[in-house]
């Protein structure tokens, strides 16, 4: 019997179409004679629904013409199953939509990536595909990764992190901004992907723009030294704490300074992702201009695949994610920048190099998601006690004590 595998994509997220191309690209990529694909869109309110056209990339053209017919369903656990039911319920028949056995969550951004929808999955008893609620919610928050990361000995650039309540007083945060570091430096919203929110400031005024754009989209930014002679190089890796790979190197062209969401997405990406990752349509990530392989020596290649299985397993990820570094060309020294735990086309692209069909990267996600949840089966999360036995509560504030 096939294992049903429910793809979970869209969510409340600024990344919300991204996801819907990546998801819908995989879908077409699954094998069909190992997996019944459930596709699962998630609205903008976080609303889940399924039907017959929720995996065809044309009908998000009108979204609200899609979900007039598409069913809405939530999540239910009976016993040890899980199903999707239809929501509302009818009075009569069954509501039943699917059983699911694994979970495939393809998401990009905050309320979805970064461990709430994980915590959401997990705690239905479901396996599911990726990293878990830690590792997802430690590689969104960029400042908690990089003081993980720092402390482990790979290596980051400074930073700081700074909130609304500094942002109150705007030229108090200015002005202790200029104290840390010397311009230029990067403003970036603590927890979004996709490079959207970030700004490069050279000089007070472009600073306070790039203080209103971060904190446009988060509560908190990260203000980090720019690197003037930048060249940038990103690696995937696939696997989980007991093992993993790294993916070739790639070399993104971008077409300003700082590699923009136009740049990762809308550039060169024409027509649609009908057909998976096979098409030349709209490919997310995988329309981004770029040099497969890197254009950085053996041993510049090696040590960034090195560190970036060694940053995958200090950060405790499972499944693919894709690690983005940064070279200084003037002292040839090189940071991790951050990483994307639910990266844009899952990389597919940069394990083609390697011979890494897509359907089989796919595949080991799966079974990786399966060899953890056996592993979490022979973990002890509860146990029978008596502690509640001869408890009794008093009224008011004076209960018995515990």
């Amino acid at each position: 019997m096939k294992l049903k595998v429910a793809v979970l994509f869209g969510g409340k997220s600024t990344e919300h179409e991204i996801s819907i191309i990546s998801a819908i690209q995989a879908i077409g990529s699954i094998n069909k004679e190992k997996y019944d694909i459930i596709p699962v869109y998630m609205t903008k309110n976080n609303d889940f629904y399924v039907g017959e056209y929720v995996d065809k990339i044309e009908e998000y053209t009108h979204i609200p013409e899609l979900l007039k017919k598409s069913t809405q369903v939530i999540w239910v656990k009976e016993g040890d199953k899980v199903s999707l039911m239809r929501y509302p319920m009818k009075k009569f028949g069954n509501n039943v939509i699917s059983q699911v056995d694994v979970a495939f969550p393809i998401v990009h951004g905050t309320n979805v990536e970064d461990g709430t929808l994980q915590g959401y999955l997990a705690t239905l008893g479901l396996p599911v595909v990726g990293c878990d609620v830690l590792s997802s919610a430690v590689g969104m928050n960029k400042y908690v990764m990089k003081t993980v990361l720092k402390d482990n000995g790979i290596p980051v650039l400074d930073c700081k992190c700074y909130t609304w309540k500094d942002y109150e007083d705007v030229n108090g945060l200015v002005e202790k901004i200029e104290k840390q570091f010397e311009y230029p430096v990067i403003i970036k919203p603590l927890n979004l992907g996709s490079s959207i929110g970030i700004k490069k400031a050279s000089n007070r005024e472009d600073l306070l723009e790039a203080l209103d754009l971060g904190f446009e989209f988060s509560k908190k930014i990260l203000v980090e030294p720019a690197i003037t002679e930048l060249k940038e190089i990103n690696c995937s890796v696939l696997g989980d704490y007991e093992s993993a790979q790294a993916s070739e190197c790639e070399e993104p062209i971008n077409s300003d300074d700082i590699l923009s969401f136009e740049d990762k997405y809308i550039g060169g990406a024409k027509g649609s992702a009908k057909g998976g990752a096979k098409t030349g349509g709209s490919k997310g990530m995988a329309s981004l201009k770029r040099k497969i392989p890197a254009d950085i020596t053996s041993e510049m290649r090696d040590q960034i695949r090195k560190m970036a299985v060694d940053a995958f397993i200090c950060l405790g990820c499972s499944g693919v994610s894709r690690i983005d570094f940064m070279i200084d060309m003037a002292t040839n020294k090189v940071y991790l920048n951050e990483i994307n735990t639910i990266p844009g086309s899952l990389s597919f692209y940069l394990w083609e190099p390697l011979g890494v069909k897509y359907e089989q990267l796919l595949d080991s996600m799966i079974q990786l998601a399966l060899k953890a949840d056996r592993e979490n089966h022979k973990v002890v999360y509860s146990f029978e006690t008596n502690v509640l036995e001869g408890v009794h509560l008093g009224g008011g504030t004076k209960g018995s004590k515990i």
